[in-house]
């Protein structure tokens, strides 16, 4: 696999048409990732953060943080919109089952909790919470947030979220000479933040106390 992506990013056109054609794609992949919660975009925002470090208008990882944080926000309102009509229909939608499928009961029961608690700044930090993101929406459909609230909150989450991933991007970028070895290094590491919470309550759940 390495050694494929090494092959990709050598064999990159020219920066002009890496921005003509990565920018749209940037912007398609992140917000189909918002709707569709199996794309990994934080990794795509690395990616294309390391990329775009390794060119020379100094304006580019401006436009990638932009374009990420733009699709972040209007896959995430979309999906709550869908969501929202999911939820005042009697028979509900593919859409809400699909998040509450996403969002395990306890997850779910913790957002909850701290929706009714801190309001509107459990959202901020959704997006920065691995797995963090979906529970939240939910907590927020169910406790019939309006869209307009919702959207509000969700700016400076998704400013924040594809601020951090950029900037893993960019620390691979200038850790490493060649862009392929920064976009391997930037997967890595956000695949391990993704991942991490799902392993640890596998392990807890395994290894745990036992109940006395």
């Amino acid at each position: 696999m390495i050694q494929e992506i090494q092959q990709v990013v050598r064999e990159l056109p020219p920066e002009s048409t890496q921005q003509a054609v990565g920018y749209p794609t940037l912007f398609a992949l992140v917000a189909l990732g918002s709707l569709v919660p199996v794309v990994p975009t934080g990794a795509l925002v690395s990616s294309a953060a390391v990329v775009a470090f390794h060119q020379t208008s100094p304006l580019t990882l401006l436009f990638v943080f932009l374009t990420a944080s733009t699709a972040a926000f209007l896959g995430d309102v979309c999906l709550y919109w869908l969501g929202q009509r999911g939820v005042r229909s009697r028979n509900g939608s593919k859409w809400l089952e699909a998040i509450t499928r996403r969002a395990a009961p306890e997850r779910l029961a913790q957002a909850q909790e701290k929706l009714a608690r801190h309001g509107g700044m459990v959202l901020v930090l959704s997006r920065l919470v691995p797995a963090g993101r979906i529970p939240v929406m939910l907590a927020c459909l169910l406790g019939r947030m309006p869209l307009r609230r919702f959207a509000r909150g969700d700016v400076p989450a998704c400013l924040a979220w594809a601020a951090t991933y950029q900037l893993i991007g960019v620390l691979g970028g200038s850790l490493f000479p060649e862009p392929w070895q920064g976009v391997v290094a930037a997967v890595a590491l956000t695949l391990l933040i993704s991942g991490a919470p799902a392993v640890w309550r596998r392990l807890r759940s395994r290894f745990g106390p036992e109940p006395s």
